[in-house]
């Protein structure tokens, strides 16, 4: 069972647990510099509006009817990144695309999870996902453009501009695993305090946009500690999350949407911090082999003679600020 909550997607599994409850924000960020250096994290500057497909069936494409879901408004070139949270540390396995390209490894969506390459990511020692998995500790951001431009992800890797948007699947874990997990934490007298995170998401002209690769980012996609056993396979949800343009956003609802967000420089003229995770033992994935080849936002506006990006200018960002796992090192006495 999926829910729309405050702007959030909350994927319910009482079937399995009650404790079995994630949720997904999509937060609105600052656009790095697409200038082939590696930045640090970029804040969180609120959720994009969220609204039901079915709501406004009457006035969205049909393709949207079709696929059901959810929508939200992004500027052209305006970025994006992901929040996961369970609420009560269960464990989810989550499979996130856009246009049907698998954000972690590349290849075309499927059903299940595939471990060799890794297509999903593990929720809580996930927190988020601001972009594609292009190389170890390295991805490249989600930013919103126009589908049928030709500069989407799904547009580089399939040829196609036949979906856009974002696909989400969530697999909980099985209960006798996260009860297990349960008494492990109680055995071991762990303090554990959840990060606070924030993500984003994006829009574009024409009525369906899609999400390209942007700047290099430092975050890493971590490999899954569970086993293959501990996913119930049999329990999962899926929701399609499509992306209108912002000027489509008012037609569609009537609403306005959210304003333009700042650029990195006016950010960094603030004097505002950037932030650095942390995660410390975890062992980062390598990074998806369709996707070390895609050309980002600004390379690919080079090759097409083309300006996608307003506000490219790189910046030295200056107050980093580290993030960890929250785990309190009991050490020795």
């Amino acid at each position: 069972m999926i829910e729309l909550q405050n702007d959030a997607l909350v994927f319910r599994f009482p079937e399995v647990h009650e404790d079995a409850v994630l949720r997904i924000e999509f937060q609105r960020t600052l656009r790095i510099p697409d200038d082939d250096r590696d930045y640090p994290l970029p804040p969180g500057l609120g959720r994009f509006p969220l609204a039901h497909v079915d709501d406004f069936a009457d006035r969205v494409p049909g393709r949207w009817r079709e696929h059901g879901g959810v929508m939200l408004p992004m500027y052209q070139s305006e970025a994006m990144w992901l929040s996961f949270n369970s609420p009560d540390g269960y464990p989810f396995a989550v499979k996130v695309a856009t246009g049907k390209v698998n954000a972690a490894t590349g290849e075309p969506w499927a059903t299940g999870l595939n471990r060799d390459p890794q297509d999903y990511l593990s929720i809580p020692r996930q927190p988020w996902l601001d972009g594609y998995c292009v190389e170890r500790g390295i991805i490249r951001q989600f930013v919103a453009m126009p589908l049928g431009a030709g500069y989407t992800a799904e547009e580089q890797i399939t040829g196609e501009a036949a979906h856009g948007g974002l696909q989400l699947a969530a697999y909980p874990a099985k209960a006798e695993v996260y009860e297990r997990m349960k008494r492990r934490r109680a055995e071991i007298h762990r303090v554990v305090a959840s990060p606070m995170v924030v993500f984003e998401c994006a829009g574009s002209a024409a009525s369906d946009m899609g999400l390209a690769p942007g700047g290099r980012m430092q975050q890493e996609i971590y490999e899954d500690p569970y086993k293959a056993a501990d996913w119930e396979l049999g329990a999962t949800s899926r929701c399609f999350v499509h992306i209108a343009n912002s000027l489509v956003w008012r037609q569609i609802t009537g609403d306005n949407p959210p304003t333009v967000p700042p650029t990195a420089a006016e950010y960094q003229r603030a004097g505002l911090p950037w932030f650095r995770w942390y995660g410390e033992g975890e062992t980062a994935l390598p990074g998806g082999g369709r996707l070390k080849g895609l050309k980002s936002i600004f390379n690919l506006g080079k090759v097409k003679g083309d300006v996608p990006l307003p506000e490219n200018t790189s910046v030295e960002p200056g107050h980093v600020v580290p993030l960890g796992n929250g785990v309190v090192r009991e050490g020795s006495f």
